[in-house]
């Protein structure tokens, strides 16, 4: 069994009296785990990897990382980083290619066989 290492606990964000964006949000992710949040337009993915990054506070639950809560954390002070989606990806490249361009500028060392499946896996649910 993976040793949760990010931990999303009952997230909710609500924008003033009656828009909720985000609601009862639950997930555990394991060190080293490689994750996508997939869904439609509007479901919450992005107030989601806001609150991750303290760029959105967080109405209620509790984010951790390695069983430290980080909901009152600075952006600076998070060992998070974060990508966003309106230029996260290059056009002339393929899947597998941007997903390789981030690999290589953190250094991560996976064998390419495993990197392979994961992008397999991934391109199953690219639209063309």
């Amino acid at each position: 069994m993976i040793k949760k290492y990010i931990e999303f606990k009952n997230i909710g964000k609500t924008y003033g009296d009656s828009f909720t964006a985000v609601s009862d949000f639950n997930l555990s992710i394991g060190k080293g785990e490689f994750v996508t949040l997939l869904g439609p337009s509007g479901c919450g993915k992005t107030t989601i990897l806001k609150m991750m990054g303290g760029f959105e506070t967080i109405s209620e639950g509790t984010i951790s990382v390695n069983g430290y809560i980080i909901n009152d954390l600075p952006p600076n002070k998070r060992v998070t980083s974060t990508v966003f989606q309106d230029y996260a990806l290059f056009p002339n490249l393929t899947v597998y290619k941007n997903i390789m361009f981030g690999l290589k500028s953190f250094r991560v060392n996976l064998p390419k066989e495993e990197i392979k499946q994961d992008v397999k896996r991934l391109e199953r649910y690219k639209r063309i």
